[in-house]
């Protein structure tokens, strides 16, 4: 698929140590050794560079002040940030004529699926939106990032598709974020995939149980604006729910050779579900994740999937980030978590050029 993403042969040769130039020691003070003569200053040398190979221009020390440990550049369009908050950065999003669905998937796992979601979905109503988030996922995160109980039991997910139950009756507020519900997803809706497949109209339960809960909402004059149904890494009777009853796809890739791989079955399971039962789904936006600008490989999934995918791949890239990574153990998203982190400032462009692209679509 990407043919040159290959190293050259001369790179595979064994290297001493990790492949970093050799440095003289300082004399240690007092010990009567002849200073070495200062080595000529050498340029740092990514471990992804094959040898004698340039060193790439980004591979630089971290700026001061930098919590998260990558640097303010590493997405196209997220401009300086600092501990006051971002600086520069168009942060405008437009409220939808009507409710948007959209479906997070990729069949591979770990790559931000859960992550883009429930921090895409925390940043659209911060900035005043009414946005419902769908835990689809039996694993429970994106209940767990929102501080959602979903242990054993719980009324969740499971009971809208299995016993009928409306959605109404299992969502919840998300209290760290106003305007944010959430459908929790609990263990139990391990076994729904099994259950599933013996009832009459498997596919569309889910959208049955949303459309009437958004009727509902629209009737009483507090309709949402967005919907996000985080799906589990597969292309099973839960995947195929969300996609059944969604208008939009969000695609998220992370920045490595084997989710290029996952995203053409995806996109064959699409034309599939477009064909016999959702003819309106498409592809609304494509997401890059955990960028790491220091890397040839990530610029070069990122040119492949621009290349193929153009327009529908958001301008900001989504960094690496401790803090990212951190949010989730606290309960929280990053943006409430660290709202001036490189993580949340990158998240707050997206969720702006997503609200734009869908508009304009």
């Amino acid at each position: 698929m990407i043919a040159h993403l290959g190293w050259p042969a001369e790179a595979l040769q064994p290297s001493r140590g990790l492949g970093w130039p050799a440095v003289p020691h300082p004399p240690k003070p007092g010990g009567g050794e002849t200073a070495a003569e200062p080595a000529e200053p050498v340029a740092p040398v990514s471990r992804e560079t094959p040898p004698g190979a340039p060193a790439p221009d980004d591979v630089q020390s971290e700026p001061a002040g930098n919590p998260d440990g990558v640097r303010p550049g590493v997405a196209s369009t997220v401009a300086a940030w600092s501990d006051s908050g971002p600086q520069g950065v168009d942060l405008e999003v437009r409220r939808p004529a009507e409710t948007r669905v959209l479906v997070v998937a990729n069949q591979k796992g770990g790559v931000g699926k859960t992550t883009t979601a429930v921090n895409v979905a925390a940043a659209l109503a911060q900035r005043g939106l009414r946005v419902l988030v769908v835990d689809l996922d039996p694993q429970g995160n994106a209940s767990t990032a929102l501080s959602i109980p979903h242990s054993e039991g719980t009324p969740s997910v499971y009971d809208v598709l299995i016993g009928g139950k409306p959605l109404r009756e299992v969502m919840s507020p998300c209290e760290e974020v106003p305007g944010l519900d959430v459908v929790p997803a609990s263990i139990d809706l391990a076994g729904a995939e099994i259950e599933l497949v013996s009832m009459v109209a498997r596919e569309t339960r889910l959208r049955r149980a949303l459309h009437t809960l958004l009727a509902d909402a629209t009737q009483s004059g507090s309709r949402y604006d967005y919907v996000f149904l985080d799906c589990p890494p597969s292309l099973g009777l839960l995947t195929v729910n969300a996609l059944t009853v969604a208008g939009h796809l969000l695609v998220p890739i992370q920045c490595e050779y084997y989710a290029l791989e996952g995203l053409s079955a995806l996109l064959r399971t699409i034309d599939s579900i477009k064909e016999h039962l959702n003819a309106d789904l498409r592809v609304g936006a494509i997401v890059l994740t955990m960028y790491d600008g220091r890397t040839r490989l990530a610029a070069a999934v990122a040119d492949e999937v621009r290349g193929h995918f153009g327009r529908l791949v958001l301008a900001t890239a989504i960094p690496r980030s401790v803090r990212i990574s951190e949010a989730p153990s606290y309960g929280q998203t990053v943006m409430t978590y660290d709202p001036s982190s490189v993580g949340s400032l990158c998240y707050l462009q997206a969720a702006s050029e997503l609200s734009m692209l869908l508009e304009n679509a």
